[in-house]
């Protein structure tokens, strides 16, 4: 799917620095940042996601060891 991606010029200059000194292009850099934060986002929502239902499951324990 085609995009337009307008970056800030401090932040396009940087962009451009790196994709020169990795040897790729300022795409694949946007593509690799792109998957890295969507995949992080999901193992966020997924650990908290876990440490709700831990909470939920756990919550009389907890109480108790709070207690303690």
């Amino acid at each position: 799917m085609a995009m337009t991606l307008r970056l800030p010029a401090e932040l396009d200059a940087r962009l451009e620095a790196l994709a020169r000194k990795r040897g790729t292009s300022k795409h694949a850099l946007v593509v690799e940042s792109t998957r890295i934060l969507v995949d992080l986002e999901v193992k966020t929502d997924l650990a908290v996601e876990i440490a709700s239902d831990v909470r939920t499951r756990y919550a009389e324990l907890l109480r108790r060891l709070e207690d303690a």
